[in-house]
């Protein structure tokens, strides 16, 4: 597939993960414990992924797992930092979405089952049997 193409389709990932993750959250949905406890933080790391990958989507996509795992774990790890300026932008909605509150253990290992699984996904779909064009 033509890299203008991927970069498209990543960004329209990326447009799709944005209103899942937030749903995932809204107790109005009654959605099971499971996904409202874990599901958005795999849905954060999958919008990650997507946005890496549409900036540079003929990587390989376990250097494009490793970009997004660092940026997920340096935004996690940055929760045990607390400045006032930096706390002030965690209280605003869109601060809160992207750089979170509290840093918890349990977290790593969301973003990891989230790159795993969209890197997982991407293989999946390069490795299947293409038609030929005439």
């Amino acid at each position: 597939m033509p890299p203008w193409k991927k970069r498209i389709t990543f960004v329209a990932l990326a447009l799709i993960a944005i209103p899942i993750g937030l749903a995932s959250r809204q107790d109005e949905l009654r959605l099971p414990a499971f996904i409202t406890e874990h599901a958005g933080d795999a849905i954060w790391t999958a919008l990650v992924y997507c946005c890496i990958s549409a900036c540079s989507p003929n990587s390989k996509v376990i250097t494009r797992i490793s970009l997004t795992l660092g940026f997920a774990f340096s935004v996690e790890f940055s929760q045990l930092y607390h400045a006032p300026w930096l706390d002030s932008i965690r209280d605003t909605t869109l601060g809160n979405l992207v750089l979170g509150e509290q840093f918890t253990w349990v977290d790593l290992l969301r973003y990891l089952a989230g790159a795993m699984f969209c890197g997982a996904i991407e293989i999946a779909f390069d490795k299947r049997p293409r038609q030929r064009q005439r």
